[in-house]
């Protein structure tokens, strides 16, 4: 099977999955994961698709009827995880590790907490943030969850350390779970 990633960014409405999810089955496709949201407004996703390699620039094509309605972009998937190449030691393999980050809003937080990982090799591979109101406090409240991949060769007590540091600088707080 080939992989698809699809970007997906359009003015908010009723249906727009549905027209998605109807090019994919009626071509072939397969949705296997998505992440989708309604942002200030606006639609936007990122779904992977497979779809028998024969029939991917069927697919392609079918989802340009979307024009208008929703911008597609389509990039090819990455092979997946259990695909390595023969020979490549468990022991090298990056490993999981989770960070939920909380704290009054103020702009820098994002930045400042993936350049520390960005520094390490680190890369996310999901993460969502929101703010809220915090009635008790009267301010906003800044949360995030991250979920990333650490190098083998990355110390986790020197990272802990780091984002500890600046948890404790930019005034949030940090949970680590590897």
């Amino acid at each position: 099977m080939t992989t698809l990633v699809l970007t997906l960014v359009g003015d908010d409405r009723a249906g727009l999955v549905a027209a998605v999810a109807d090019i994919v089955g009626n071509h072939g496709g397969n949705w296997e994961n998505s992440q989708l949201a309604e942002l200030a407004g606006a639609f936007a996703g990122i779904v992977e698709v497979s779809v028998a390699p024969e029939r991917a620039d069927e697919l392609r094509a079918a989802l340009s009827v979307l024009d208008g309605l929703l911008e597609v972009t389509i990039h090819p998937g990455a092979a997946a995880p259990g695909d390595e190449p023969a020979g490549d030691p468990a022991a090298s393999r990056p490993r999981p590790l989770t960070l939920q980050v909380i704290g009054n809003d103020h702009p820098g937080i994002v930045r400042e907490i993936s350049a520390v990982l960005g520094n390490h090799g680190v890369s996310i591979d999901r993460m969502s943030t929101q703010t809220r109101d915090a009635a008790m406090y009267g301010g906003r409240l800044f949360e995030a969850t991250v979920h990333a991949r650490v190098p083998a060769s990355v110390d986790l007590t020197e990272l802990t350390g780091e984002l500890e540091r600046l948890a404790s600088e930019i005034q949030v707080d940090v949970t680590l779970e590897a």
